[in-house]
């Protein structure tokens, strides 16, 4: 059994996190306190803050509700049409590396140590290429990340970039494909995000996707492989906390679902079933899941 001061270490080292995306599309000042509060109260240690647009919320008054009620936070780039760090016209690029940018003030300003997401081309956004021109994307997303690498290294924020599955990029897929990517940028301020559900699509095995990424593995978003509460799905749940422990993660674990009740998100994700009954029974469920998975930690 779990003791409480056994409790308290592992919230420390993996604390258990919650996406805004479960409720929220976009998320404001009123409904972002809302759901605070509840995550509190509910028991969870932290959560994932989705920036769909800058002034989306005051991320000031976020970093002290959140200090407040003892939750810490990632903040999520949303990479929706039009927003491209490489295979597009200068300009499309200089001005999402601007949004890229202003994520990260926002980051810093609420406290939060990383920004996550799929930073290099806008979700959905899918296309075929050869082997040179695959090789040539890589480099001009190199060269737009390597200006905001060192932007978040100089504010104490750092970028973890999340492969997607591929109905939803033709770029980023696998974890090997990430490392590939920013192996020649710096490992003090870039990594990997990676994601349970993507990887059982595209990841031929878990264990050796977070061999591959080792410590530059930064953010972990965990769910059920059809989007649902993690526990209640086919993956095997013992097997990937062996080989977080192998690799030594301690980091979140961010439960990511979406809202069916939100016409664009549910279709940019392809909800189109809700998982429980309710969205706060589906997040109160994936808590008791990991909080129990988490507990199996040694």
């Amino acid at each position: 059994m779990t003791t409480a001061a056994e409790a308290t270490s592992l919230a420390d080292r993996l604390p258990i996190a919650v996406n805004t995306f479960v409720w929220h599309s976009p998320v404001n000042d009123v409904l972002l306190a809302e759901t605070l509060d509840k995550l509190s109260r509910w028991g969870y240690d932290g959560v994932e803050i989705a920036c769909e647009d800058v002034g989306d919320w005051d991320p000031g008054r976020a970093g002290e509700l959140l200090q407040s009620l003892g939750l810490r936070s990632v903040v999520g780039a949303v990479f929706g049409p039009g927003r491209e760090l490489a295979c597009a016209e200068a300009s499309v690029i200089e001005a999402t590396q601007d949004y890229v940018r202003a994520v990260i003030d926002i980051a810093e300003r609420q406290g939060a140590p990383m920004v996550i997401g799929p930073m290099y081309t806008s979700v959905g956004r899918t296309w075929r290429m050869s082997a040179d021109e695959r090789r040539a994307a890589l480099e001009q997303l190199r060269e737009s990340l390597a200006p905001l690498c060192d932007y978040a290294g100089a504010r104490g924020v750092r970028l973890a970039v999340e492969p997607l599955n591929r109905y939803e990029t033709s770029l980023l897929t696998t974890a090997e494909q990430v490392m590939e990517l920013i192996d020649p940028l710096p490992a003090e301020t870039i990594g990997v995000n990676l994601d349970t559900y993507h990887m059982n699509i595209e990841e031929k095995s878990f264990r050796d996707a977070f061999d591959v990424v080792g410590a530059r593995l930064l953010h972990l978003q965990v769910c059920g492989n059809d989007r649902g509460a993690p526990g209640e799905d086919h993956l095997d749940w013992e097997d990937i906390r062996s080989c977080l422990q192998r690799i030594g993660y301690r980091g979140m674990l961010g439960f990511e679902s979406f809202t069916a009740d939100n016409a664009s998100i549910a279709t940019a994700a392809s909800i189109w079933r809700p998982f429980a009954p309710t969205q706060d029974e589906l997040a109160q469920r994936a808590l008791t899941h990991l909080t129990a998975w988490r507990a199996g930690w040694t």
